[in-house]
């Protein structure tokens, strides 16, 4: 039978709950147990699919072609499952399957109510996960902050299920702030508040997670606890790394905490091994050369919207490589309104196009494309990075200044980039591809030559594709179709044939790159960046 761990988050969002419960789950899963996540998302959308990645942040798809949070994206990277449809919940799923329910008449009449209706839903979708994944330990988090209107259902259908499994087989972890306030003293009040808004719910915390600054001395983690209602021993420190969020479960494992999620759990004996993250963390501290990537996009503080491709380039060069990985990141509007672009690029070993969302920046992101190009710098393109090779090469090489996508301009006369209907010349559906799908590459290709086989399979998330009608005008150029779905026959990338590295790719590699496997693309995209900076030297 699964045992059931909850993890919740007060005092205010962006504590990191979402890395903490991937690192339990490392932890959990390095000694020796099978491992299940799953995110609970308050907020009503039925998915992510739909949700502006400059605000919410990326959408992070499965295989199975769930467009999800991108916190499914962390639990990827940290621990070694491959996640699904059942990973993912959202108050919008749960209220459609119930709404569902009650008009086909599955409950008899009666008064549909959050309690017990909602709740039940939410306990079903939990235990079904533990079920069909067979997992030792699942463990659940509740996205936002306790005090959210929209997460008590969430809640209270994790009180009412610690309270059936029982507490040896279910598990509250609770994670809070202690900040610094001026004069360098830590407080303790919000963490008191918050634990105080959990018991009102019913909920007593069994471990506390302070995220903090630095770390809680005895006398401080006493205090919570006997403020909190629990053992000292189960307070710790949550700090805040120094380099990358890889740190984290070794900064738990040294305080003890899977320690005492396996005694609470029933087992005792069990250690949590962290040598592969020790390993990585060596690597990341002892640099053997420094590469520079320059990543295109939207003007926003917000790093979340790209935050697997960061990811993927960080693998790649640290684990593929060696190396420390510097990410300039430039912003496509400020290059469009610019005389001269050649400063935004001084330094840059490689560029980057991942993909984009709306045409703001659309014109500074081509001329990132055009001066990849031209100057043989390393180019990586995806989604519409790899779509702007084609409108580029139209462009500048072709001499059709109206080339470009249906997505932006439906009436082109020259529209290399298209919905695959539009091509069949039928009524545009804009079915979206999503998910794990085969691919085949040329064998004379570098992607055949990176891979190592002419038969892959990668995840798919994108509408819109590159019309074949206009393969014979892009290979006069030197554009190369490289690779093809093996269902469809869709353009799956491009190389430009007389250029170092250039390469463009219309599926996602990002979402299925690990630390301790950097996907083959990102790791030859960081090799080739690095080449030329040696080259430069």
């Amino acid at each position: 039978m699964s045992k059931y761990i909850f993890v919740t988050g007060g005092v205010c969002s962006s504590l990191g709950k979402g890395v903490a419960a991937a690192s339990i789950g490392s932890l959990l899963e390095s000694s020796g147990l099978k491992v299940a996540m799953m995110k609970c998302d308050p907020y009503i959308n039925v998915d992510a699919g739909n949700m502006n990645p400059y605000q919410h942040g990326e959408v992070y798809v499965t295989a199975d072609g769930a467009e999800t949070d991108l916190n499914l994206g962390n639990y990827a990277r940290f621990v070694n499952i491959e996640l699904s449809a059942l990973n993912s919940l959202t108050t919008g799923k749960i209220y459609e399957e119930v709404i569902k329910n009650e008009r086909s008449g599955r409950y008899n009449g009666r008064a549909v109510q959050v309690i017990p209706h909602i709740t039940d839903e939410i306990k079903r979708r939990i235990l079904t996960l533990g079920a069909k994944s067979g997992a030792d330990a699942v463990i659940i988090e509740i996205g936002g902050t306790v005090g959210d209107i929209e997460s008590i259902p969430f809640l209270e259908a994790s009180r009412q299920l610690i309270r059936e499994q029982g507490r040896g087989n279910a598990l509250a972890i609770h994670l809070t702030l202690v900040p610094i306030i001026t004069g360098g003293e830590l407080k303790t009040k919000p963490t008191q508040h918050s634990v105080k808004k959990m018991q009102e719910l019913g909920i007593q915390p069994d471990i506390l997670l302070c995220r903090t600054e630095v770390t809680l001395e005895d006398d401080m983690r006493k205090k919570i606890a006997s403020f909190c209602n629990v053992e000292k021993e189960s307070v710790f420190t949550s700090i805040d790394v120094e380099k990358t969020i890889y740190e984290l479960p070794i900064a738990f494992r040294l305080q003890g905490l899977d320690t005492v999620i396996l005694s609470k759990l029933g087992w005792k004996g069990r250690r949590a091994d962290v040598s592969a993250w020790s390993n990585f963390i060596h690597k990341l501290n002892h640099p053997k050369g420094r590469v520079c990537i320059g990543l295109l996009g939207r003007k926003t503080p917000f790093d979340d919207c790209y935050k697997s491709v960061r990811e993927s380039l960080f693998h790649a060069a640290v684990t593929a490589h060696g190396l420390e990985l510097v990410i300039r990141k430039i912003d496509a509007e400020s290059i469009e309104s610019a005389s001269d672009i050649e400063p935004f690029f001084k330094g840059i070993d490689g560029i980057i196009v991942p993909d984009n969302y709306g045409q703001r920046g659309f014109l500074g992101l081509l001329q990132a494309v055009r001066y990849a190009r031209e100057n043989a710098v390393p180019f990586l393109g995806i989604g519409l990075g790899m779509q702007l090779m084609a409108i580029e090469t139209a462009r500048s090489l072709l001499g059709r200044e109206d080339a470009d996508s249906t997505e932006f301009m439906q009436n082109s006369s020259y529209p290399v980039i298209s919905l695959p209907e539009e091509q069949a010349g039928l009524t545009a559906a804009g079915l979206m591809r999503l998910g794990n799908g085969a691919i085949r590459l040329a064998p004379d290709s570098k992607l055949a030559r990176i891979y190592g086989s002419t038969l892959i399979t990668e995840r798919q998330r994108g509408k819109y594709t590159f019309d074949r009608s206009y393969t014979a005008d892009m290979e006069s150029t030197g554009l190369i179709i490289s690779s093809y779905s093996a269902a469809d026959g869709q353009a799956e990338a491009f190389e430009w044939k007389n250029h170092p590295w250039g390469i463009g790719v219309q599926f996602h590699p990002e979402f299925i790159s690990r630390p301790a496997n950097p996907h083959p693309v990102f790791a030859a995209f960081i090799g080739a960046s690095f080449k030329a900076a040696k080259s430069a030297q």
